[in-house]
């Protein structure tokens, strides 16, 4: 079964859920004024850790993909509980690298852990869980007709950087040091999220790819997404690397998955007042679906990205 077949037939079982209906980033309780954010995300070595990662990066990924599901939320993170499998042959010098990767990420994002649990497994598993307060949680599903579809940061370079290092694709020591930036040791937007949960209707991070987010932003939404091809924000090295493959820097910008940054929609009027960088790649429409604007011409997006228990796991060349 698909990832996202296991997900709907949980669904149908799970009747008890939190004041937000689940589908979203992380789950939320109304807790007085404020929500208590509550997100889960498991990395396991054999299809998360390529194998030039460091165990401090390892570490410290494990903590920056449950931040950014907070941070996508408009919620501050306040606190960490991870539980690790450990095969029995692993090399207590990569554990404790693993462990000084997580201390060092906690001191990145402030946050205190609260419990940790070890078991033995037949991989390496750290399946962290990070709570956060908001004041507002953004959700998948406000997204409204008129509203301006924008993305934090840049794209593509975590999938240009693993092709890189899959491929052995032979570039300069800048590039390579730019695409393996955000490929091995990707950040959270915190401080981004918790100023949009005051002005976007919307958000998502981007985990499993910008195709893939979008689609679940126009479902979840009930609306459309047009988006603008030339002003997606491709990052450094992301064409080079796309021209030594044949590729398409489009394409490997909306494929590309753990980038962590966050795609949401603001009505035009407040678009000026969020003091950080953005860019604005496109618009939401009436309807349903996600369509490429050229020229006044629209096409389907492809639903590029990554699914776990997929035969399409990343972008396919």
């Amino acid at each position: 079964m698909r990832e996202s077949e296991i997900i709907d037939l949980f669904l149908r079982h799970l009747n008890r859920q939190g004041d937000l209906p689940l589908g979203d980033d992380a789950g939320a309780l109304k807790l007085g004024e404020k929500w208590l954010v509550a997100t889960n995300d498991m990395l396991v070595r054999k299809t998360d850790v390529p194998d030039i990662m460091t165990p401090e990066q390892v570490g410290f990924k494990a903590v920056t993909m449950n931040v950014s599901d907070i941070a996508s939320m408009g919620a501050r993170p306040v606190g960490f509980l991870f539980s690790l499998g450990i095969p029995g042959d692993l090399d207590s010098d990569y554990l404790e690298g693993i462990a000084r990767g997580i201390g060092g990420a906690l001191d990145f994002y402030g946050l205190p852990v609260l419990s940790a649990d070890t078991n033995e497994a037949d991989d390496l598993i750290i399946d962290g869980i990070a709570l956060g307060l908001a004041e507002r949680p953004l959700t998948r599903s406000g997204a409204r007709p008129g509203e301006l579809l924008c993305v934090t940061g840049d794209l593509g370079r975590a999938l240009a950087g693993y092709l890189v290092w899959r491929n052995g694709l032979e570039v300069s020591d800048a590039v390579r040091k730019a695409l393996y930036e955000k490929f091995l040791k990707p950040k959270a937007r915190v401080e981004e999220g918790i100023a949009l949960s005051k002005v976007a209707s919307s958000a998502i991070d981007i985990s499993d790819g910008l195709a893939k987010e979008l689609y679940l932003l126009a479902e979840m939404s009930g609306v459309g997404i047009e988006v603008y091809p030339e002003r997606l924000p491709i990052g450094e090295g992301v064409e080079e690397v796309a021209g030594l493959l044949g590729l398409d820097p489009v394409e490997v910008a909306l494929a590309s998955g753990e980038e962590f940054e966050l795609v949401f929609t603001v009505s035009p009027d407040l678009a000026d007042s969020i003091d950080f960088e953005f860019s604005v790649i496109g618009v939401v429409t009436p309807g349903k679906g996600v369509y490429s604007v050229v020229n006044g011409n629209k096409k389907p997006v492809p639903r590029l990205g990554w699914e776990h228990l997929s035969h399409q796991k990343v972008y396919n060349h």
